[in-house]
């Protein structure tokens, strides 16, 4: 399919993969798409500037980038930098089109049935997007297609006139005539608020004029302070709704004073920084804050998962606000002929940017189309859902790989590993839920082709081992199907989040007969060099072991995604157990396991556990995982003690001895093992070592230990 992008400065229209049905997300297929002349193209305007620009510009980007090159080096840092600057931005949130298909969980909608959709990183500017539940409204009878895909631009103008709370008859001032002022406008006219709008463009005041304003000033003609004073009977605006997009401070100054004692401006648009403290104290005045489309937007929740507000108790929520934004249309009391003054089709993206930068007058709004689609309201076949990329060969003796899921780690750290290791293994094909990740990444790394679809990788012949780094509840069903189709496969930890799903490929194990697929788990601790030397020590040991490991995890936003696939300790404590169980080489006899008890809800016994595991050949080992740390402080530290001697490892960048000669490495970042992995890996594959990289008992051990810690 064709989506828009912005690459290097330029807008572009670039051939992507077709997105899947999903759950909980309604596929559609878009008609038309509104471009947003202020937030688009500012981030036109961004992507133009120098990087040294960009960088003075926003210096919290610039100290994570010496973060992670102080932490992980210059190769992790460097990949990051290159993957954002050459992958492009996809564009667009507002859009209008038909259903084609309907993920588990969505029941307002079916194929067929004609949509608007918001929202930034969802309705781009694209052939097809997959929208959540939420942010997907159904057009009415008599709205166009061309007129319902403003649907975005309508809801922020609402929010922006809901948090005005202007009655009938009060005064409400519009500051900018834009496409949000002209929009706002039409509401407060149809509210009975009496409205005056302010811009500079005379061409768009005209056209307020035309759409209901009482009155209009030319803040480059007349004084509009003035001017609103002289129409208000000396008060002042009962509020002002600031539309406007300005890097200056004189226009919000203007506003709070021409606003009346303890009345409202509501922040819309965009303004200088910079508040006088008498503009507004003397007067009372309340400062507010217009989010988006309204309440639900940036809650994962109510966009992602469908988890709609109390109607009694939220009146109006983004998709309740976008879904009256079409009645008024429906009811002609916003009237969009006179502001929709140009459309192009979405291959001439670059012209219709160009328009909106250049022309004078510059054009209100401006749609994209994408061709009518008819009566075929079908799921994109299997061809919309590949993009081939390179058609080179591939050596006989090299491992091809099909990465599912381009998410950064795998783009900053797999990948590069994979690409130095090119005479071993080849990046065949690349495999993301967004066909523009997916494309963009396998371009970087000229693979054979860019897909959407698992089947295409479970089906194509080529593949020999499939590299699965997506999210962590969907490790289990990707790596199983993965087997079962007969290829070898790594997958990033967890291997499972319950036990059921575990039991699932251990008996895929234990019913197949003949060479079974080789499977490697990421836990690449292991693989170190610095366990590798203590190993060689550990392992002329007379008596068992004493470990103690400590990982200061950090904290993290209890809304993250990792809370909702398996929580942390299965994510990422797993680790431990791998390390400790590649040292002591015996099976785990008991476990036990104590909980922080926090006194406020900052932190969560869940990520807060000391752990105990006694081993069958005596050993015992210490270790803990907690959040409550500071992130000032390392993040892993390990202690191994025996036969008199002690051997001490920090944070994988130092090695030392006591009472025993060890190498006593040190490392600027820190070695965790990921290149040797894929060593490790690419030998069991090929046979050279006839084991795999990891025995698989260590595998479901490691995995049942960590369930059994994260429900205790």
């Amino acid at each position: 399919m064709l989506q828009g992008i912005i690459k290097k400065g330029k807008p572009i229209t670039v051939k992507v993969p077709a997105p899947q049905v999903e759950k909980g997300r309604v596929l559609i297929k878009v008609v038309f798409s509104c471009i947003s002349a202020g937030t688009e193209l500012s981030e036109l305007a961004r992507s133009k500037k120098p990087l040294i620009q960009r960088a003075l510009e926003q210096p919290d980007k610039v100290r994570k980038v010496l973060d992670i090159l102080r932490e992980e080096g210059l190769t992790v840092a460097y990949s990051k930098v290159k993957n954002k600057l050459e992958s492009g931005s996809p564009i667009g949130y507002s859009v209008s089109g038909f259903v084609v298909g309907v993920g588990e969980g969505v029941t307002r909608f079916r194929p067929g049935d004609k949509v608007s959709a918001a929202g930034v990183g969802y309705a781009h500017h694209a052939e097809y997007v997959s929208v959540p539940e939420n942010l997907v409204i159904k057009v009415p009878d008599g709205v166009s297609l061309e007129h319902a895909s403003t649907v975005a631009l309508g809801g922020i103008a609402m929010q922006g006139v809901r948090r005005a709370g202007l009655q009938l008859g009060e005064f409400g001032v519009v500051f900018g005539a834009g496409i949000l002022g002209l929009l706002a406008t039409q509401m407060l006219v149809a509210s009975g608020v009496r409205t005056a709008v302010i811009d500079i463009d005379q061409r768009r005041l005209d056209i307020a004029k035309e759409l209901g304003a009482e009155l209009i000033i030319n803040s480059n003609d007349e004084s509009c302070i003035e001017g609103v004073l002289n129409w208000s009977d000396g008060w002042g605006a009962d509020a002002v709704i600031f539309t406007a997009s300005t890097s200056q401070n004189e226009p919000l100054s203007q506003c709070f004073r021409m606003t009346r004692k303890k009345g409202k401006v509501i922040l819309v648009g965009v303004a200088g920084p910079e508040i006088k403290r008498e503009d507004i104290y003397s007067k009372e005045l309340d400062f507010l804050i217009s989010t988006s489309y309204g309440p639900g937007r940036y809650d994962k929740d109510y966009e992602e998962k469908g988890v709609d507000y109390p109607y009694a108790y939220v009146r109006w929520t983004e998709n309740r606000n976008m879904k009256e934004y079409l009645r008024l249309i429906q009811t002609k009391r916003v009237d969009l002929g006179k502001l929709i003054e140009k459309v192009f089709p979405i291959e001439e993206i670059a012209d219709a940017f160009e328009v909106l930068s250049t022309q004078t007058p510059r054009p209100l709004i401006v749609l994209l189309h994408y061709g009518d689609s008819g009566d075929q309201f079908e799921v994109p076949d299997l061809s919309q859902q590949v993009v081939h990329i390179n058609t080179s060969g591939v050596g006989k003796d090299v491992i091809k790989v099909a990465l599912v899921g381009a998410g950064e780690f795998a783009r900053s750290m797999h990948l590069p590993n994979l690409a130095r290791l090119s005479d071993k293994y080849s990046i065949y094909a690349v495999m993301d839920r967004s066909g523009h990740q997916a494309n963009v990444t396998a371009e970087l790394y000229k693979a054979r082709y860019a897909t959407t679809n698992l089947e295409q990788i479970l089906g194509d012949p080529e593949v020999d081992l499939v590299f699965i780094t997506t999210r962590h509840d969907s490790h289990a069903n990707y790596t199983l199907r993965a087997l079962e189709a007969g290829k070898h496969v790594f997958v990033e930890k967890p291997l499972a989040i319950c036990q059921e799903e575990l039991d699932k490929i251990k008996n895929f194990y234990e019913r197949s007969s003949g060479p079974k697929p080789v499977l490697l788990v990421g836990f690449n601790r292991r693989f170190s060099k610095y366990l590798a030397e203590i190993k060689k020590h550990t392992d002329k040991r007379t008596n068992p072991l004493i470990i103690h490991y400590r990982m200061n995890a950090g904290l993290i936003p209890p809304d993250h995604w990792v809370f909702e696939c398996g929580g942390r300790i299965i994510g990422e404590a797993c680790h431990i157990i791998d390390t400790i169980t590649f040292l002591t080489g015996s099976a785990i006899e008991s476990i036990s396991v104590e909980s922080l008890i926090p006194t406020t809800d900052r932190y969560s016994p869940d990520d807060n556990k000391v752990i105990i595991l006694k081993y069958r050949d005596g050993s015992v080992a210490s270790f803990q995982y907690f959040s409550v740390g500071n992130t000032s402080f390392s993040k892993e530290y390990m202690e191994v003690h025996f036969d008199g001697k002690t051997i001490v490892m920090d944070d994988y960048r130092c090695l030392k001895g006591y009472g025993i000669k060890v190498n006593e490495m040190k490392t600027r970042t820190s070695q965790k093992g990921h290149y040797e992995e894929l060593l490790a890996l690419h030998k069991s594959i090929t046979g050279e070592n006839p084991s795999f990289p990891i025995p698989l008992w260590e595998l479901f051990q490691t995995t049942e230990a960590t369930l059994l810690i994260a429900s205790s």
